[in-house]
């Protein structure tokens, strides 16, 4: 995720991390230079192509501007919803080390049932990413991060085990019903956070609405030149560049948004969040919190 400061006006034409310019580049400069070619035959061979106006492309582009807006629309939706339950997560790690450190009284146990609640964030995003987590979690429950691994969703089963654990305690007389159901209520959020991510995650826009908007950009891109070369002239190729920087920056921009769980620019910090859960429950446990995750040039991870 990108988190800086509103850039000047110089700023705004020259910024490129957390821009989607990179990607659209080679559609930018393709149908520049075709357009370019385009014009150039059209004076070689001396066509008239003062028939052809910019009002059909106009309409259009205005079906189009639909298409890509429904699209960002669908998209920024995923994004923001995907924030909302990693911030909700955020919210039930601190819920669960409060209740945690009342309802249990062994330090042994509150620091083992809370540093697999952390394992189970690491495991969490690495599924999400598809990324090896393994390493992240063993800092907080050693060994048995292989054994958790090996899994087909380790995510869940750090759940069962903080449930078997509670019921432990519960068994043992350390924790009575009532404060074993808070417990429980807590991983049962966290469960659904875990279904909520896993939904997004796991469901794409349907791919229709992608192929009609790539399929309309490139037939309007195609034909544009010739229903400028006559108004525009020697600025065709300019004008063409453009119109395509707008509609393929907006459709890379939504297909980025479309999965925010990974390691692009504009992409969740997921290992920041996860960070913040660390900084809440070694501060619940009374023990010195790792120090917040730095940005690297504006690019929390």
């Amino acid at each position: 995720m990108i988190v800086r400061p509103r850039p000047n006006f110089l700023q705004l034409f020259f910024i490129m991390r957390g821009s989607v310019v990179p990607r659209i580049l080679p559609q930018i400069f393709g149908f520049a230079i075709y357009s370019a070619v385009i014009l150039a035959l059209a004076r070689w061979f001396k066509l008239d192509l003062g028939v052809f106006n910019i009002a059909p492309f106009g309409l259009v582009g205005v079906t189009l501007s639909i298409y890509l807006s429904f699209r960002n629309n669908a998209a920024y939706d995923r994004w923001w919803e995907a924030r909302k339950l990693w911030g909700t997560l955020v919210f039930e790690v601190r819920n669960l080390a409060r209740a945690t450190t009342s309802l249990i009284a062994d330090p042994a146990e509150q620091r083992a049932l809370l540093m697999e609640a952390l394992a189970f964030c690491h495991f969490l995003r690495g599924q999400l990413r598809k990324t090896d987590s393994i390493k992240d979690a063993r800092a907080f429950i050693d060994a048995e991060a292989e054994t958790v691994a090996a899994f087909a969703n380790p995510a869940d089963e750090m759940v069962r085990r903080m449930g078997r654990r509670a019921n432990a305690q519960r068994r043992a007389g350390e924790v009575d019903s009532i404060g074993f159901r808070i417990l429980d209520e807590r991983l049962a959020s966290i469960t659904a956070i875990q279904a909520g991510c896993e939904r997004i995650a796991g469901t794409p826009l349907p791919f229709a609405y992608t192929l009609l908007v790539h399929r309309t950009a490139y037939i309007v891109c195609l034909l544009l030149p010739i229903g400028l070369i006559s108004t525009t002239g020697w600025a065709t190729p300019l004008f063409t560049a453009l119109i395509a920087y707008t509609f393929f920056g907006l459709d890379a921009l939504s297909e980025e948004l479309e999965d925010p769980f990974g390691t692009e620019a504009n992409d969740l910090a997921l290992d920041g969040l996860c960070r913040v859960c660390e900084i809440s429950v070694f501060e619940a446990l009374g023990e010195t919190p790792p120090k917040m995750l730095p940005a690297e040039k504006f690019y929390f991870s």
